[in-house]
């Protein structure tokens, strides 16, 4: 049986970049569909049936951090890869923070793309490995063949990002990970960031974990380290 290929949405209000991204895609087996601006790239988003967003952030009608909020506040939590062209960290950031799961500053190697897309979606499409994986930490369950989390029986929403994050934690538990080795983890190859990514997606992470927020433990001159005892 033939695995469906994930289906892309590229969202730029430049043709040319669209068309660029789209040519590299497809010649990886990916297959795509487009929008030129975050109204639209919600309305397709809510046809379902989105895999992966790379998403622009300056465009005009609803610019692309607006569309991320969006689809945060929505519970649409596929997967988005920003691309912006300005490169000071606070734009950085602000994507992360507002759910991003990673960014491409313009101008941008369409190879090094097209890497990032199959790091995400290697960490967020199903596998069968994980078919009986649950991890339960008083009220807190983590299902990964769902990739869902519940605490207290409610389900809390997290971006993929911060799922890989926290399962990658709970499987090292007690052990001190260095954010160098974390990056390398989760973002699943050899990351163009910075310490502050991590720092970023462990404090949304504690800001969803609300009880069990203080199992995340910083280890101070390494990095963090799951450990469910801890007050």
């Amino acid at each position: 049986m033939t695995n469906t290929p994930a289906t892309i949405l590229i969202v730029d209000d430049e043709p040319l970049i669209r068309d660029l991204i789209r040519e590299h895609l497809t010649h990886e087996g990916f297959s795509c569909v487009e929008a030129a601006d975050g109204s639209s790239a919600l309305a397709r988003l809510g046809q379902g049936g989105i895999d992966l967003v790379i998403l622009d952030i300056m465009m005009p009608f609803v610019d692309g951090m607006t569309c991320l909020r969006q689809m945060r506040a929505s519970r649409i939590n596929t997967p988005v890869i920003m691309l912006t062209a300005r490169s000071e960290e606070y734009d950085k950031l602000a994507g992360l923070e507002n759910g991003a799961d990673d960014y491409v500053v313009k101008p941008f190697s369409p190879r090094e793309l097209v890497a990032r897309v199959k790091a995400v979606l290697s960490r967020t499409m199903p596998r069968s490995a994980d078919s009986d994986q649950t991890f339960t930490f008083g009220d807190l369950v983590i299902d990964l063949p769902s990739h869902s989390v519940r605490i207290g029986g409610q389900e809390t929403s997290l971006t993929p990002k911060e799922f890989d994050l926290l399962v990658y934690l709970v499987k090292n538990r007690g052990i001190a990970l260095s954010r160098e080795k974390i990056l390398q983890q989760v973002w699943n190859y050899d990351y163009f960031g910075e310490d502050r990514t991590v720092d970023t997606h462990i404090k949304m992470l504690r800001s969803h974990l609300g009880a069990h927020r203080s199992s995340i433990v910083t280890v101070w001159g390494v990095g963090y380290k799951f450990d469910p005892d801890a007050k």
